[in-house]
């Protein structure tokens, strides 16, 4: 032994001191680099950096071996970091580990690979020109040039940068060969063609192209249409780690660009797949155990699909489940440690002591994930690792171990000085001195030497317990303490008190569930000690502190511990303690609480003999909570909605003594899952766990497809339009349509079968094809499983043509400077090749082309039109078209009409007014037209007043006007303005009320709200 005045180990010259010193812990650990092939002045830095005490110092091996550190001076260490300058592909490749080294022990990093990251250049020979055939798919090999690591690949065409957009689902770029596949070639895809490669490095990133692959599409007039194909296919079996991301690539040739979906066979896809699901690459980011299974990809387009199966495996690198700790050990002891790893491949573990290799040899057991070190020695102290490894990485985990040796010692754990306990009870006194290796001990009382009796037992580890204590029990105990490097004692006294009792005990109680309750519990104690209750309920102690709780405790004498349930729930039901302690003993008492109400949720729900549209449920009983089972209710949902709704059953009322049921009334071919509730007369209870997603079986549809309708489209075309299948109506995979046509009063139909859900129309073309012919049609969905009912017949016209006549006589008249009025002989509907919709209008002016002209369209079959917002004294020409659905007939024989005069551009002007009791006299200037401008015919004035509007019309005589005043003491507004030929003319407008007496043109402002109800009033038109 050293010395006894502290524990050490590794005697010697160099002493790890406990308390003082630790052992090195890593802090940081190298990573693995790739690092730029040729680039010779950069350095590349490995860190490693431990915490210890005192400082630790490093070493660095490569595969093993020594890094030459000194020797080479490439190789620098700047505190613990490993700094390699001019890295060399060849020399310096490999798997570094880090050393750190003190007094007390050494550890070994993780291994860092070092590697060389390089892509060379396209090989610069021409590549052989390609041709492919519109229509057909094809594709272009990248052939990359040697690199390392892995490539990302783009597509550019004709000239840089113009990428190829993923966006194009008619092309694709694999990224695992780098070639181009193209599902449907097309004439514009002629020319060159570059495969675009870039590299990233954690410090650089590098790219390359190849030379041009011409590829040349020869056309073809009437392309072949074919279904998929698929000529990218992902591995059959795919290893991928959990928590990385899984890609898997599929794309198919065919004509039309076949689309593309993912699913899981086995299973649920998952969500994280978002919109990659409908992609030619499948990405599952962050996986998981459940996303392991077998993926479909499907491709499909009008003519058919394909489609391709494998299988992604989850492996995972190794991970920590159990580990070892910091650990300090007497001397002569025995140690267990273990370490458990998870991973899959399931890893193996092995042991390091000081970064050596342990192995089972003298003391040492090494099994596996167990550690065993039997008679523990000095030597023994240092640094342990357990690595634990698989294919796909590995993982360290450290400890120390110190082997303690120390003489005995109470100051840090010395016997209690006061020993409270209670008569009659019984009084533990523990003996706990810091000792390496164990102690003996032994207690006396005074100068008795304690030996074990009927009333005192001294254990193996020196705990002294007294039992059935009476008052000549007080007194001093002393522990004494001994081992090969010296002795040592405590002692302490030990003072006697009155026991505690339960003086009313807390009665066994029966509630419904929601109702509140007291539980008493009263006792009596030695009164030089404080008393406190405490309430368990299954053994578990309650929470009394917690105001919004279910439990508080009732304020009252010290030595009352009255506990109040409030809201009483199923979950508080149970055994309750009520225990009154002092600090030398304590007295328990119990109650038993029942609480009645619903039932719990049934168990082990099962699905069987799935059917069309029945499946049968059987369930296990659940609680009845003290109250019986009268009914059960089954609830269920569809992968069409979240909502759990009831679902109708087999008997329609299912007893409380029932476990099992039908549930009927299920649409088929549909995922569900079904919950079971329990009632009884307290209430519904919780429901059951849901059941597993099962799918129905197929069956024929039961429904036709509505919406049956169509018309329209181009000569010779028949368009039948329908409403796509709800999935909920489907019933079944291979899911298409089977429409039946026929002309109307014509017996043999026409039938085509349409293989798609997703369709929604279909154009039937024939050049035999009259225009605008009726057709009988009807619909009906078919599956794997048969066909449904026809739906009703609805009759769809052939496409509609233009009309072949024009109108006749067409007369256009001008109503004012700004507006005509056109009118026409009517077309014919038997000469409309289709429903007539009506007319257009078409006007220019003189100097204007035909081409160039305006329209308007008449709503429906008027024949005659009014044209405004045109030009005054503007000659137009006009023809009038008859319109269908499917266009404009040939124009009317063309006629022509001038616009009127303009009216003068100004109001009437010198304005006054007069008023005289019940009347108002108004007078104005006349206004005088210039030669450009249409003659005034006379005057208007537009009287309003509280909502009521007339208008006065007066010839060009008259330049004044008398009017009514209202009887009260209301506004009267009024508009004067000339009017002619060419229209009305801007308006002065004033504003009259019975005491305004007089007033002239500049009296009162126009108001824009009188403006707006006057512009918007029906006019009355009154004579003189």
């Amino acid at each position: 032994i050293c010395t006894n005045s502290f524990k050490l180990y590794l005697c010697g010259g160099d002493v790890c001191v406990s308390g003082h010193d630790s052992g090195p812990v890593f802090e940081e650990q190298p990573s693995s680099t790739i690092y730029p092939e040729g680039l010779s002045e950069g350095k590349v830095t490995l860190s490693c950096q431990a915490r210890a005490s005192p400082a630790a110092s490093y070493r660095w091996l490569v595969n093993g071996t020594d890094v030459p550190l000194g020797l080479d001076l490439r190789y620098t260490l700047v505190a613990g970091n490993l700094v390699i300058t001019s890295p060399d592909s060849l020399r310096d490749p490999g798997s570094y580990q880090c050393l750190a080294i003190n007094r007390c022990g050494t550890i070994i990093s993780r291994a860092a690979n070092l590697k060389f990251g390089y892509l060379h250049d396209f090989p610069s020979d021409n590549r052989s020109p390609q041709t492919a055939y519109e229509g057909l798919g094809t594709f272009l090999a990248c052939q990359p040039p040697p690199h390392y690591p892995a490539l990302s690949y783009r597509w550019f065409f004709n000239e840089f940068p113009n990428f190829i957009q993923k966006s194009d689902g008619r092309l694709f770029v694999s990224q695992v060969t780098g070639n181009l596949f193209v599902a449907k070639a097309e004439p514009n895809d002629t020319g060159s063609y570059y495969c675009f490669t870039t590299i990233n490095l954690d410090i650089t990133t590098k790219s390359t192209f190849s030379k041009g692959n011409q590829l040349t599409v020869l056309p073809d007039a009437n392309p072949r249409k074919s279904a998929p194909s698929i000529k990218v296919r992902f591995p059959a079996e795919t290893y991928a780690l959990a928590g990385h991301t899984a890609q898997l690539e599929c794309f198919a040739y065919g004509n039309p660009v076949p689309k593309l979906r993912w699913r899981k066979v086995d299973g649920l896809m998952p969500s994280k797949t978002g919109s990659s699901a409908e992609g030619p690459t499948l990405i599952l980011p962050g996986l998981s155990f459940d996303d392991e299974g077998v993926y479909e990809c499907e491709a499909y387009n009008s003519e058919g699909s394909d489609t391709y199966q494998g299988r992604i495996n989850v492996q995972a690198q190794p991970e920590w489940l159990q580990v070892m700790s910091d650990s300090e050990v007497e001397i002569s002891s025995e140690l267990h440690w273990s370490c458990v790893a998870a991973g899959k491949p399931r890893p193996s573990v092995r042991w390091l002591r000081n970064g050596q290799p342990l192995s089972t040899q003298d003391r040492v057991e090494v099994n596996g994930a167990r550690l065993k070190i039997s008679n523990l020695a000095l030597e023994d102290s240092g640094m342990y690792q357990c690595v634990a490894e698989n294919k796909h990485g590995t993982i360290y985990s450290s400890a120390e171990l110190r082997v303690q040796v120390q003489a005995p010692d109470f100051r840090q754990n010395p016997v209690r000085k006061l020993i409270p306990a209670a008569r009659g009870g019984q009084v533990k006194i523990e003996c706990r001195p810091r000792a390496a290796p164990k102690p003996s001990l032994f207690w006396s009382r005074g100068t008795e030497l304690l030996t074990n009796s009927s009333r005192v037992t001294v254990t193996s580890d020196g705990v002294l317990w007294i039992y059935n204590i009476s008052r000549a029990d007080e007194g001093k105990y002393t522990c004494f303490a001994e081992n090969y490097l010296g002795k040592a004692n405590s002692t302490g006294h030990l003072s006697v008190r009155d026991a505690t009792k339960i003086t009313l005990a807390p009665s066994n109680a029966d509630i419904n569930q929601g109702e509140n309750l007291t539980l008493q519990c009263h006792a009596s104690h030695d009164p030089t000690m404080d008393l406190t209750f405490t309430w368990a309920l299954n053994g578990v102690l309650l929470d009394l502190e917690d105001a919004a709780g279910p439990y508080h405790r009732v304020e009252g004498k010290e030595n009352v511990g009255d506990l109040l349930i409030v809201n009483a729930q199923l979950s508080q039901a149970g055994i309750y303690l009520c225990t009154a302690q002092t600090v030398v003993d304590s007295s328990s008492a119990s109650a038993k609480l029942v609480v009645r109400g619903p039932p719990g949720p049934p168990g082990g729900l099962l699905v069987k003999n799935v059917a069309e549209t029945s499946v049968e449920l059987r369930w296990s009983r659940g609680y009845d909570n003290h109250s019986p089972i009268g009914k059960y209710i089954i609830m269920g949902r569809s992968s069409l909605s979240t909502q759990w709704k009831r679902m109708r059953t087999d008997p329609v009322n299912i007893e409380g003594n029932a476990e099992s049921a039908r549930v009927v009334g299920l649409m088929p071919w549909m995922d569900y899952e079904f919950q079971v509730i329990a009632s009884n007369i307290l209430g519904s209870g919780e429901p059951s766990m849901p059941s597993h997603t099962i799918r129905t079986q197929q069956a024929a549809p039961t429904v036709a497809p509505s919406g049956l309708g169509g018309g329209g489209g181009d000569r010779n075309e028949l368009i039948v339009t329908w409403t796509p299948m709800a999935r909920e109506y489907q019933n079944g995979d291979s899911f298409g349509y089977i429409l039946a046509f026929r002309k109307k009063d014509t017996l043999s139909w026409m039938t085509v079968r349409i293989p798609h859900v997703e369709s929604s129309r279909y154009v039937y073309y024939n050049e035999s094809l009259t225009p605008y012919n009726p057709f009988e049609v009807k619909i009906k969905a078919y599956n794997r499983r048969g066909e449904g009912p026809f739906s009703q017949i609805a009759v769809v016209h052939s496409a509609e043509e233009e009309p072949t006549v024009g109108p006749s006589s067409i007369n256009a008249t001008a109503l004012s400077a700004f507006e005509i009025q056109v009118s026409w002989e009517p077309v014919q509907q038997l000469s409309a090749n289709g429903i007539l919709r009506g007319y257009e209008i078409r006007y220019w002016r003189q100097h204007e082309r035909e081409a160039a002209a305006d329209r308007v369209r008449t709503a429906g079959l008027e024949t005659t039109a009014r044209v405004s917002g045109l030009r005054p004294s503007t000659r137009y020409h006009i023809a009038v078209l008859a319109y269908n659905s499917a266009g404009t007939g040939p124009p009317s024989p063309r006629t022509a009409v001038t616009t009127r005069k303009p009216p003068p551009n100004r109001p009437p002007g010198n304005v006054s007014w007069k008023t005289d009791g019940s009347w108002v006299m108004v007078r104005w200037d006349h206004v005088k037209a210039m030669h450009n401008e249409s003659a005034v015919l006379g005057y208007k004035v537009l009287y309003k007043h509280e909502g009521q509007t007339a208008l006065k019309v007066l010839d060009k005589a008259k330049a004044s006007v008398s009017l009514p005043l209202p009887k009260d003491n209301g506004y009267v507004v009024l508009e004067i303005r000339s009017w002619g030929e060419g229209g009305d003319g801007p308006a002065h407008e004033i504003i009259v009320s019975r005491d305004s007496g007089e007033g002239g043109a500049e009296g009162v402002l126009f108001s824009s709200k009188w403006e707006h109800h006057l512009r918007n009033e029906h006019h009355i038109l009154l004579t003189n």
